[in-house]
């Protein structure tokens, strides 16, 4: 039957997120740009489950999350697990922002995976356990043909394989 499996994960390599904030940090204290003004970034909470980012204005925030897209991509994370959707709070002439790290499969994610899987998959059998996706398969071959067909495939959220056997 069944004979090799994979899961799919919706999560963010804490170390490589840490990396990229420290690289942001210093960037910010060496462009001349952001000399004399309230631009930072820093994190969310004492979890690190997201960045604060702080600047003069939206323009400022816009152009600092530039700079952590552009430290994400040069360390091979997806830029999916931002989530910018909060509001800028303006107050004492400085603009914040609460980027949080988009983290786990909900059912309804979780749903759109194994349709996609079931479409062009038949033989396949994914199932969803709780924010994890589980396919099996008797080939090898399938299951990485399905690894490639969820990269492509355009979600609004980041998807990682573990558990390859």
């Amino acid at each position: 039957m069944a004979n090799f499996s994979f899961d799919i994960v919706s999560d963010y390599d804490k170390a490589e997120m840490n990396n990229v904030l420290d690289q942001t940090q210093r960037e910010l204290a060496n462009r001349y740009d952001f000399k004399g003004t309230p631009a930072e970034i820093d994190w969310l909470n004492a979890d690190k489950t997201g960045f604060k980012i702080t600047g003069s204005g939206e323009w400022q925030i816009d152009t600092i999350l530039d700079i952590v897209r552009k430290k994400l991509a040069a360390r091979n994370q997806s830029q999916k697990v931002l989530d910018t959707t909060s509001e800028v709070v303006e107050s004492n002439m400085k603009a914040t922002k609460e980027v949080v790290f988009k983290q786990g499969l909900d059912q309804e994610k979780a749903k759109k995976v194994t349709s996609l899987i079931r479409d062009h998959f038949p033989k396949a059998k994914p199932q969803i356990q709780g924010d994890e996706v589980r396919v099996m398969s008797n080939s090898k071959d399938d299951l990485q043909a399905i690894m490639q067909l969820l990269r492509t495939a355009d979600f609004d959220f980041p998807l990682n394989f573990t558990n390859f056997r």
